[in-house]
């Protein structure tokens, strides 16, 4: 096993944690059972994968012969639900830390699967395509949460939350640009991450958003 995919596998389970985390934190709010919870879980911990593969003609996706990512996942999840049952009646009580820490492993999963993505571009011998390799870290990035979002009645966080898409888009395309002159992917990847989770810290302290239209309601 090389450097490139030792630092691909971390980057994996460091993205399968954090989403199957996020995943499992907006069932138990949005008051799914732990079966809900275990499919949104991995869903968004695998979702943005199973996106990727299938635009490039991968089949059957990749998570599918690796039974690790989805123990991984599933693990994650059930830990989530069973420490959420069990604090379940202060729940409200810890409902802003719970969106802090949901935020916070989103960002780390969003940073960590935008880079991967980006990097099965390198991998499929895709990289001569600027505009592919860096759709395809997004889609890695993005498809889970959107999935997931939509499963549980949630407006999308990637059209209205903190430069969620722009912030995958831009350590996507750092890495990419850095990746073209590097055989190395440990600096770039760390870079790439790094200007992902704090553009998402960052906007979620201080409100940032893209511009938008507001449509008054008549009274």
């Amino acid at each position: 096993m090389d450097v490139t995919e030792i630092i691909l596998l971390i980057l994996e389970i460091i993205g399968t944690v954090s989403f199957a985390v996020s995943g499992a934190c907006v069932a138990i709010k949005a008051k799914f059972d732990i079966f809900g919870v275990l499919v949104i879980g991995c869903l968004t911990a695998v979702g943005g994968g199973i996106t990727r593969d299938m635009l490039i003609g991968e089949t059957p996706p990749a998570v599918f012969s690796k039974l690790y990512v989805i123990a991984i996942a599933v693990f994650t999840s059930v830990a989530v639900f069973v420490i959420g049952y069990m604090n379940r009646k202060k729940f409200d009580e810890l409902r802003g830390r719970i969106e802090h820490l949901n935020n916070v492993f989103d960002a780390i999963g969003l940073a960590a699967f935008s880079v991967a993505g980006t990097e099965i571009a390198f991998s499929v011998m895709l990289s001569d395509n600027a505009f592919l390799a860096i759709t395809l870290g997004v889609l890695t990035g993005c498809g889970g949460g959107v999935l997931r979002d939509i499963l549980t009645e949630t407006q999308p966080y990637i059209f209205k939350k903190h430069v969620y898409a722009i912030a995958s888009i831009l350590g996507a395309g750092t890495y990419y640009v850095l990746r073209l002159f590097s055989v190395n992917t440990l600096i770039p990847s760390l870079i790439g991450m790094s200007i992902i989770v704090l553009l998402r810290m960052l906007a979620s302290k201080y409100k940032w958003g893209l511009p938008k239209i507001k449509i008054e309601k008549k009274r």
